[in-house]
């Protein structure tokens, strides 16, 4: 490809990163410090927007200067990022202008009346953005192209390449395997109650903890930001400008902790691509799961551990004072890491996180092939938690309306959450033998190393190469679910002093 050629592929693809990072700009701003009155208009700015940057994507040129290039030997960068926007454009090309802005101002509107039907608890309010929803999901599915099982178009714009069989298959055998261990710990004595059960920690104490224990990690405030949400999350504006979220209980701190570490690993990751492949469609992490694999490991593997807590509880007890009283850190570990079914997602503990995931992708099969209509969701999620979890929710608000991701249309997104949590212990195998002192360094606050293993060899390739691929490359091990059952046991098993059966 000529040098002119590939200026003007390289002008386009800063184009689109501009479009692309100012869309994500409208988003986070509207969930963060937008007034309710500024839906509807944010909604027709964000379709504009969206379909500004579809056109810009499907144009005849680009596809022209993308053909030209994947006709030349290119080093592997430049072979990458055609090989990407390549995949995108197929993609985008399939979807017509005029639908791009039906299911952008759906999911924006969607994404508002959400927030007020959560907060009172009104599932009928929300319930016909969902049947709407789930109307252009069907459609857009169909559009892209499938063999027969629409959820396979919408899991690959999350995770390319995967397949609903091969999750149902994976999530069957964790599930089962998940089922034991949950009884084991029920039939278990309880975890004594911590000494600060009750206490009082109060809001403004909390963020200053958690600011510090992303100044701790590795964050960079000169590159980043955390402020509040309904729900937590991260947004990417740029390679230097990394948003997250999170979110405060007085009565539970750990709740805020943990929804900062996970957010952290979400953006530490984005802060770590290579600076030479920003503006293009390799800056970005190359599957969803890949990206949750940061945030569990940080959140869990990291920040529930015992030796982040031996760091972690004389802070507690320096800012919280009183209330910290006689706890130790076997105390806040012990309480960091119990187990109890419940109904929150976002709060729920490491082993039964992963059933929450599951009512969530059945329920999502079960809408795009047509098996469950969107007005009987509020019943059918009580049966899912029944039947995984054996607790079922007092209202919607805790029940169907918790998450955010049905409201934008984020349907294929939630497997990709567990995907995360296998290759997260993947990686942390691998971890433990490369770094032999990682659990030392974590609890003498010493977060280089580790971080800078995870920079080397996750955040800096981008999207070079497939998710699973990377994965298999950096640990010799595809997607599966053992690693992280026998992660669970020895960390259970110790705690509850329950042993897996032969």
């Amino acid at each position: 490809m000529n040098p002119a050629a590939w200026q003007s592929l390289e002008e386009r693809m800063r184009e689109l990163a501009d479009l692309w990072r100012t869309s994500a700009l409208l988003s986070w701003d509207q969930q963060t410090m937008m007034p309710p009155r500024g839906a509807e208009g944010r909604a027709r700015a964000t379709a504009t927007l969206r379909v500004i940057s579809h056109q810009r994507l499907v144009a005849p040129e680009l596809g022209e200067l993308l053909e030209e290039a994947a006709g030349d030997s290119l080093d592997p960068s430049r072979a990458a990022m055609v090989r990407v926007l390549r995949r995108e454009r197929d993609q985008a090309v399939r979807l017509p202008d005029e639908f791009v802005r039906r299911l952008a101002l759906a999911s924006s509107r969607g994404q508002a009346v959400w927030q007020a039907a959560r907060r009172d608890r009104d599932w009928e309010s929300f319930r016909p953005c969902v049947e709407e929803m789930v109307e252009l999901k069907r459609e857009q599915a169909d559009m892209l192209g499938h063999d027969g099982e629409r959820y396979d178009a919408l899991l690959d714009l999350y995770e390319p390449g995967m397949r609903t069989e091969r999750v149902e298959r994976v999530f069957a055998e964790l599930a089962s395997d998940l089922a034991v261990l949950i009884q084991a710990i029920a039939d278990a004595p309880p975890l004594p109650e911590p000494p600060f059960a009750g206490s009082t920690f109060p809001d403004a104490l909390q963020w200053d903890v958690t600011i510090r224990m992303l100044a701790d990690i590795g964050f960079d405030f000169d590159a980043g930001r955390q402020d509040r949400s309904a729900h937590p999350f991260t947004t990417t504006i740029a390679l230097h400008d990394i948003r997250l979220t999170t979110r405060i209980d007085e009565s539970d701190p750990f709740s805020a902790f943990c929804s900062t570490l996970h957010e952290a690993g979400h953006g530490l990751y984005d802060q770590g691509f290579d600076p030479d492949y920003e503006d293009t469609p390799i800056a970005q992490a190359p599957s969803l799961g890949l990206h949750e694999s940061q945030s569990r490991l940080w959140e869990n593997l990291v920040g529930r551990s015992r030796p982040f807590w031996c760091r972690y509880t004389p802070v507690m007890h320096e800012v919280f004072g009183d209330a910290m009283r006689g706890a130790g850190p076997e105390e806040v570990y012990r309480q960091v890491n119990r187990v109890t079914p419940s109904l929150i997602r976002v709060e729920a503990d490491e082993v039964t996180y992963n059933m929450h995931i599951l009512v969530r992708f059945e329920l999502e099969l079960a809408l795009l092939r047509g098996e469950l209509a969107p007005a009987d969701l509020p019943g059918a999620w009580n049966d899912a938690y029944r039947r995984r979890l054996g607790v079922t929710s007092p209202h919607v608000g805790d029940g169907v309306l918790q998450d955010v991701h049905w409201s934008t249309g984020a349907f294929g997104y939630f497997p990709t959450y567990t995907i995360g949590n296998l290759y997260s212990a993947i990686l942390w195998r691998q971890i433990r033998q490369d770094l032999a002192d990682v659990e030392g360094q974590v609890e003498a606050g010493e977060f280089e190393p580790l971080l800078g293993w995870l920079r080397e060899r996750i955040h800096r390739p981008g999207y070079l190469h497939e998710g699973e691929d990377l994965i298999r490359q950096v640990t010799g091990s595809g997607l599966d679910h053992q690693p992280f059952m026998a992660y669970l046991w020895a960390k259970y098993g110790d705690l509850y002093d329950v042993r897996r059966s032969a």
